[in-house]
């Protein structure tokens, strides 16, 4: 812990990298007492038993469909988390060079105040549509139609004037998630894109500290080796993991690492005080 101290102090910058885990320790729990709160009808009428496989339910319409999503994404998108630990790490970091890099699209990072020159959001955004062909590449903010929905459904079904369709072709809209080759990365994707490339290469063999917050195995191709990889070009760079049960680091990179396996919830909160 002192060591990490010292390196987030003492850094020219800071790369994190954080995955579902950071959420999760937040209180975005897809199980458990927060399912059963808010899901529970979908439980009984449908038999899954979390949140993640009620999003691959093949409900038989697209009344059910929107129901289940729109209070899914009212939930994990546009209320905060039970915890304030985006808010502890903005505090670590905010006046450090920095850049974020991330598979999660819950959008927490930009609601506790990390500047959004300075995000990239891999895997979309919870919080835009896109045409589910798709016809063009743009996305569309949904918070007033998700607000709608949720408002609006009964017995699990929004109303069919709700279901939303592209403005252009009249199919189906769809989330912005990235989940097979229609995935939209729009504009602003790709200028997010180019900010993190020119971010690499400006801070190339200076002293970064690549932070590794709550990644897994899922698509460690994203985050998680090219932070391996990037640490071990650079004798200067450091690589931290935080992350309970999976914190680890490879051979080739051992003595520029630091692994703390813990909760991120615990970590975050001993950093900040």
């Amino acid at each position: 812990m002192k060591r990490l101290q010292s390196e987030i102090t003492n850094a020219d910058a800071i790369i994190i990298g954080a995955g579902a885990g950071l959420s999760a320790a937040a209180g975005f729990l897809y199980s458990g007492d927060n399912f059963q709160q808010h899901f529970s009808d979908f439980e009984m009428e449908y038999g899954f038993h979390d949140m993640y496989s009620g999003g691959f339910y093949p409900y038989d319409t697209l009344e059910e469909y929107w129901a289940y999503w729109s209070r899914y994404i009212l939930l994990n998108r546009y209320q905060d988390t039970p915890e304030p630990l985006y808010q502890y790490l903005f505090h670590l970091i905010k006046d450090k060079d920095y850049f974020v890099l991330t598979t999660n699209v819950d959008h927490c990072f930009q609601k506790a105040g990390f500047d959004k020159h300075r995000l990239f959001y891999t895997q979309g955004d919870y919080g835009l549509f896109q045409c589910s062909i798709p016809c063009h590449n743009k996305t569309y903010d949904n918070e007033e139609m998700i607000h709608l929905m949720a408002a609006e459904q009964k017995n699990m079904r929004i109303p069919s004037k709700l279901i939303p369709h592209c403005p252009l072709c009249g199919k189906n809209m769809t989330m912005n998630l990235r989940s097979d080759d229609t995935f939209v990365e729009d504009e602003g994707w790709h200028t997010a894109a180019s900010r993190y490339d020119d971010f690499i290469k400006r801070h190339a063999g200076m002293h970064t500290l690549y932070l590794e917050l709550g990644v897994g195995y899922n698509t460690p191709g994203i985050i998680k080796y090219p932070f391996w990889q990037m640490t071990c070009q650079n004798p200067k760079a450091v690589y931290a993991c935080i992350n309970y049960s999976e914190a680890v680091s490879p051979k080739e990179i051992e003595r520029q690492s630091i692994c703390i396996n813990n909760d991120i919830a615990h970590v975050l909160k001993d950093l900040k005080e």
